[in-house]
């Protein structure tokens, strides 16, 4: 879905990142959840090393992204993608159950996976060669194991972690991206599976190349 500039949906990105943060600053969740639920949204980019102060009204850390529409102004990407979904039946079942599963696993994603493995990503590329970083490596690594071993567990033989496809997959399957620097998600193959049949959805494909549509439009710049 191409953006609107007419769109009264407006979020606010990053004009540029280095390498390495391209196809993962997370407006890419906001901008998922809304290629999926079929709503057409505009983008309005910030820079990132000159952050203007008029945004942390929008956003109290600075952070991106920040989103709007003709009745809320929110930050912070969960909160903004719950937002999306409870208007959409592409992201949250009508059956009150079901709904309320999924909303579980959004939960689950943000609290009980992703955090360990943001450590893991602080650990091995910005924290490398530190002392507590090697001495903090194995343990976190067998936590994230055992962890992926009861998504997986969890996850079962089914193609989604509910059966059809929700908004607790669509931020599972993001926060798993932490680990694309590690083979650790391949040692759970039916969890890389479901991953991999996450990302192959048109709305993150859609998503990932709007995002970095964006950044490919703007002249190299350096750290």
């Amino acid at each position: 879905m191409p953006t609107d500039p007419n769109s009264p949906v407006e979020i606010v990105t990053f004009d540029w990142v280095p390498d390495f943060a391209r196809g993962y600053v997370r407006d890419f969740r906001v901008r998922w959840a809304l290629e999926e639920a079929g709503i057409a949204y505009r983008t309005r980019p910030i820079s990132a090393a000159q952050r203007p102060a008029s945004h942390f009204a929008d956003q109290p850390f600075g952070q991106v992204p920040a989103y709007r529409d003709d009745t809320v102004r929110m930050f912070e990407s969960g909160a903004i993608v719950l937002h999306i979904a409870e208007a959409s039946e592409a992201l949250l079942p009508l059956d009150p159950a079901q709904r309320a599963r999924a909303q579980c696993w959004m939960v689950a994603a943000l609290n009980s996976v992703e955090p360990m493995l943001m450590e893991l990503t602080t650990v091995d590329l910005f924290a490398r060669g530190e002392p507590w970083a090697d001495l903090r490596r194995p343990s976190l690594v067998e936590a994230i194991r055992t962890r992926l071993g009861q998504l997986e567990t969890a996850l079962g033989d089914r193609d989604y972690l509910e059966g059809g496809f929700t908004a607790g997959d669509l931020l599972m399957a993001s926060a798993l991206r932490a680990l694309d620097h590690t083979e650790l998600l391949a040692e759970h193959p039916r969890l890389a599976a479901y991953q991999q049949r996450c990302l192959a959805r048109p709305g993150f494909v859609a998503a990932i190349a709007a995002q970095l549509a964006e950044f490919d439009a703007r002249p190299v710049e350096t750290a």
